[in-house]
């Protein structure tokens, strides 16, 4: 599959790994719906794109629901004509451990909160799981050629702090191994799924944190820096040209380490 002339949906496209991903697609030739919930951030994208001469659509949404996503999908479909590439980048972080524990009683003094189990995983899990279930549908009723992105994350191997992330993120990297075995039982044969899984990304959540505990993280990663969002967003391209690449979740991390031993 071609990048140029292709349709792409990427959700959490206005920022950050999303908004590499558009850029890239946009330079190869793609036309691109830009699915966000920061009107302010869509907004500046799609100018960004236009005066480069990018054909783009900036469309606001919250990817939990089902009728957001039903019209984002038919947007794009109706702007352009089709639909072959459908990236899930909208994802939040809410961190904090299952219990804490009063140091003077021993006991739990606070507990992680429903509120942040349940956005979490509204949005980062069943956000992937509505883009990628109505992109599909759009795909095999129109008869295009296409690839399903969900965006997993390393920390699938399971994080301390990240219960509610690191959750998400394992179920989505088992979801493409589910939908190609579908899609196989089912007779669907024009559509992949390639899931990518990053490391510690060069995004303002990280760029911005203290530098002494970015630096500790760094002495885990074996090239020694972040990967750059334009990284995973050209692995995302090579994704689309290698119709090898199916049914799997690729680790894209530079190498990423436990302290001192084995690669995660």
């Amino acid at each position: 599959m071609e990048i140029k002339d292709s349709v792409a949906v990427v959700t959490g496209g206005a920022s950050g790994i999303g908004e590499a991903v558009v850029k890239h697609l946009i330079r190869c030739g793609a036309r691109v719906a830009v699915v966000d919930l920061e009107q302010k951030n869509i907004d500046r994208v799609i100018t960004e794109i236009r005066q480069q001469g990018g054909d783009a659509i900036g469309v606001w949404a919250d990817v939990t629901s089902e009728s957001d996503t039903a019209r984002f999908i038919n947007e794009t479909v109706s702007t352009f004509g089709k639909l072959n590439l459908a990236v899930t980048c909208a994802g939040i972080i809410r961190d904090g451990t299952l219990l804490s524990l009063d140091k003077e009683t021993g006991h739990v003094s606070k507990k992680l909160s429903f509120e942040k189990w349940k956005a979490v995983i509204d949005i980062d899990l069943t956000g992937t799981f509505l883009t990628l279930r109505d992109a599909a549908e759009a795909m095999v009723n129109g008869g295009w050629e296409g690839l399903l992105v969900p965006i997993s994350s390393v920390n699938k191997v399971g994080q301390i702090g990240q219960l509610n992330y690191s959750s998400a993120k394992a179920a989505i990297e088992l979801m493409p191994k589910i939908i190609i075995g579908e899609f196989l039982m089912r007779g669907i044969h024009n559509i992949r799924c390639v899931g990518i899984a990053p490391g510690y990304t060069e995004t303002s959540l990280l760029t911005g944190m203290n530098q002494e505990a970015l630096k500790a993280i760094l002495a885990d990663v074996h090239i020694g820096r972040l990967i750059k969002p334009e990284e995973i967003a050209d692995m995302i391209g090579y994704c689309m040209t290698n119709h090898a690449l199916n049914a799997t979740t690729i680790e894209i991390t530079g190498g990423l380490c436990y302290s001192h031993g084995i690669a995660k």
